[in-house]
C-alpha cells in the first residue's frame, strides 16, 4: 500500500506540467542548421509523435558548435515542453574543446533516448588509392610507415569527428598523416574529391553516392559493426583491434523534468523509432535508429564524455 501511495504521489506531482501543456507544442532544440542529417531526423520523428505528444515544433538554434541550442535545453524550464537534441560534439567532444562551456554535460540534462548511430567512413580519392596501391586499411598503414609524413587527411574543421577520428587512426596505427582542416565537410569533402587530400573521415551517408559513383576508395567503417547498407566495406577494428567511434544523437530534456515526464517523452520517441516508416527514412540517410530507457542513453553519454577526454587532448584541438 505505501508503495502505490508513493507512485501516486510521484504521478501528481509529474501531472501538472502536462496538464498545463494543453495545447502548448512540445519544442525540440536543434542545435545545427536546417538541412543537415540532424535537423532531418528530428523534423521526421516530430512527425510520428504527433498522436502521442500533439504538435512538436523544430526549433534551429546553431552556433558555437552547437554549444549555443544545448544551452537553451539546459536552462529551460523543466516542464516536459523543451527538450533538444544532444550530440557526440555538444555531449562528448566540446566539454573538451571548449576552455569554457556554459553548460555542464554530465549534469545539466535528463537523457530520454539515443535517436540513432551514424557509422563514419575512412576513404581515399580513388585515383590516389590506385596510384599508391593502396586496396585494404591495411595498405595504408603499411604505405604510411613505408613514408612518414607523406599522407595528410581532411576535415570539416579542428576538433570536428573527422578530425578526431583521424587522430584516433594515427595513435591506433603507429603512423603520421599531416591534418588540414577545412571550413566544414563539404570543403573537405571536395578536397578529397579533387585530391588536394589523400583521405578522410567522413559520414557514410555524404560519401555513398561517391563511393558507388566510383569516385572515392572506402577502406573501412568506423563502427563496431559493418554496416547493413554497405556490408562489403570492413570495419576498422578488423584491422585495428578496438578501434570504434560513430557519430550519434538523441533526446534530452533539462535536468530537472520530472522522472515521469521523461518516461512519457521516452516511450513516445522510441515508438516512433521503431516504425517501417522511420526506419526506412533513416536508412536512406545511412543512420541505424537506436531507441533506448534515459538509463541506457545516459550511461552511454557519459562513457562518450570520458572516452573523448584522452582522444581531443591528444589531437592538440583547443577553442579558446
Amino acid at each position: 500500500m505505501q508503495r502505490r501511495d508513493f507512485c501516486l504521489s510521484t504521478l501528481a506531482a509529474a501531472l501538472p506540467a502536462w496538464s498545463g501543456a494543453q495545447g502548448k507544442p512540445v519544442r525540440i532544440i536543434v542545435p545545427y542548421a536546417p538541412g543537415g542529417p540532424i535537423d532531418v531526423t528530428a523534423r521526421a520523428l516530430a512527425e510520428r509523435v504527433k498522436d502521442s505528444l500533439g504538435t512538436v515544433i523544430i526549433e534551429n538554434r546553431p552556433g558555437a558548435g552547437g554549444n549555443l541550442g544545448a544551452d537553451l535545453v539546459a536552462k529551460a524550464a523543466p516542464d516536459g515542453l523543451t527538450i533538444g537534441i544532444a550530440a557526440t560534439a555538444t555531449h562528448a567532444i566540446n566539454p573538451w574543446l571548449f576552455a569554457k562551456m556554459p553548460y555542464d554535460a554530465s549534469r545539466d540534462f535528463a537523457p530520454i533516448t539515443q535517436m540513432l548511430r551514424v557509422p563514419n567512413v575512412l576513404v581515399m580519392n580513388a585515383d590516389t588509392a590506385q596510384r599508391l596501391n593502396i586496396h585494404t586499411l591495411a595498405d595504408l598503414v603499411a604505405y604510411a610507415k613505408a613514408h612518414p609524413a607523406k599522407l595528410n587527411f581532411g576535415s570539416g574543421g579542428n576538433g570536428s569527428a573527422g578530425h578526431l577520428a583521424g587522430e584516433m587512426f594515427k595513435r591506433a596505427a603507429g603512423v603520421f598523416a599531416v591534418h588540414i582542416p577545412y571550413n566544414g565537410g563539404n570543403p573537405a569533402q571536395l578536397a578529397l574529391l579533387s585530391g588536394q587530400v589523400d583521405f578522410n573521415f567522413d559520414n557514410l551517408a555524404t560519401a555513398a553516392p561517391n563511393i558507388k559513383a566510383g569516385k572515392l576508395k572506402a577502406l573501412a567503417v568506423t563502427t563496431g559493426q559493418r554496416s547493413s547498407a554497405l556490408p562489403d566495406i570492413p570495419t576498422m577494428s578488423e584491422t585495428l583491434q578496438g578501434f570504434e567511434i560513430d557519430t550519434w544523437w538523441g533526446l534530452v530534456a533539462p535536468a530537472a523534468t520530472p522522472r515521469d515526464v521523461v518516461q512519457r517523452l521516452n516511450k513516445a520517441f522510441v515508438a516512433a523509432l521503431q516504425t517501417p516508416e522511420t526506419q526506412t527514412r533513416f536508412g536512406m540517410l545511412m543512420a541505424e535508429p537506436v531507441g533506448n530507457t534515459p538509463e541506457q542513453f545516459g550511461a552511454f553519454m557519459k562513457k562518450e564524455l570520458a572516452r573523448y577526454e584522452s582522444v581531443v587532448k591528444a589531437s592538440g584541438a583547443r577553442v579558446d
